[in-house]
């Protein structure tokens, strides 16, 4: 069982270093963060199997923010928008 549970260790060390650091934020919090951004760029995905929904991404120093909204979120006239077929986040 210990061999299992070092199994998944290493599999979340693995996605960290893949992936980096990712902070899940609401969708107010995401934009909040655009505006204090000179000219951020965002990629913007969609997702979700039966309930569709929009996935952004943005980095922010150092960090990568993400967050989903079921609608399309109103990102301000600044920003440079990267539209990509998916966005994939791993869950921990």
């Amino acid at each position: 069982m210990a061999a299992a549970g070092g199994s998944v260790v290493a599999v979340t060390i693995n996605a960290v270093k893949a992936f980096g650091v990712v902070v899940r934020i609401d969708a107010p919090e995401f934009l909040a963060l655009l505006e204090r951004s000179e000219s951020p760029l965002v990629v913007v995905g969609q997702g979700g199997t039966f309930r569709k929904h929009h996935r952004y991404l943005h980095a922010y120093k150092g960090f990568a923010f993400f967050t989903r909204s079921p609608m399309p979120l109103a990102l301000p006239a600044h920003a440079e928008i990267v539209t990509v077929q998916s966005i994939s986040i791993p869950e921990f």
